[in-house]
């Protein structure tokens, strides 16, 4: 199925939409990518199989979208999902580059624009809040229309309500490959207006596509119900 600019790919359910999102996520690893990893319940499984699949990561860079700012051993902290269902299940793991959550919100942006400098990322791994929110980028922020920055403070637009630290718009575009994962039937509405209807700031997701790459929506049948409505 063809969205808006991005190729739709619709599995069974939320099983099988994990796997076809590990298999991307173990082919970039074994390739020796750049990946921009997401946060939020919906990616634990696929890197948990992820790490099954593919469990030397040594060639490859690991990134982050976007940080809550806490501790990393914070359960908010979107590193330490990373770590738990990622990282420490890797017999060889990647190059790390973590945002640094338990730093000032500009501190830790600013630092972490330095880290990642001119780097471009090969795959930008994404979720899809229900309000359509893609890494800490929400609707109507101000941060939508930061060109410049490469790295912003955000504030808290969504639980947990903590200041984040993000990604911007041209970084997350810029990415080779940009892969959505959205499962689960309370994400149909903002996948049908991420995927389908006009980019919008009032869905950030729908902002997001490969300038020069390819783009990747993984839904099971829950959230890809609403697409097809005329």
């Amino acid at each position: 199925m063809n969205g808006r600019d991005i190729e739709i790919l619709v599995f069974d359910d939320e099983e099988a939409a994990a796997e076809a999102a590990a298999d991307r996520l173990a082919d970039a690893a074994r390739t020796g990518l750049e990946i921009a990893l997401t946060g939020g319940s919906t990616p634990r499984h696929a890197y948990e199989l992820a790490a099954l699949r593919e469990p030397d990561w040594s060639g490859a860079g690991a990134w982050w979208g976007d940080e809550r700012c806490v501790p990393p051993e914070d359960e908010r902290s979107n590193y330490r999902l990373a770590r738990e269902s990622l990282l420490d299940r890797l017999s060889r793991p990647p190059r790390v580059h973590r945002i640094r959550g338990e730093l000032d919100p500009a501190e830790a942006a600013e630092e972490y624009e330095r880290e990642l400098g001119e780097t471009r990322l090969d795959l930008v791994l994404l979720g899809l809040g229900p309000d359509g929110h893609v890494a800490s980028l929400f609707p109507g922020a101000p941060t939508l229309a930061e060109r410049e920055r490469r790295v912003v403070a955000a504030e808290a637009g969504h639980e947990p309500f903590v200041p984040r630290v993000t990604l911007t718009l041209p970084v997350l575009s810029s990415g080779r490959s940009v892969l959505f994962l959205v499962t689960g039937e309370a994400k149909a509405e903002a996948a049908r207006a991420a995927f389908v209807e006009e980019p919008s700031e009032r869905t950030p997701g729908s902002l997001v596509r490969a300038r020069d790459g390819i783009s990747v929506a993984i839904v099971d049948r829950a959230a890809a119900s609403a697409l097809s409505r005329s």
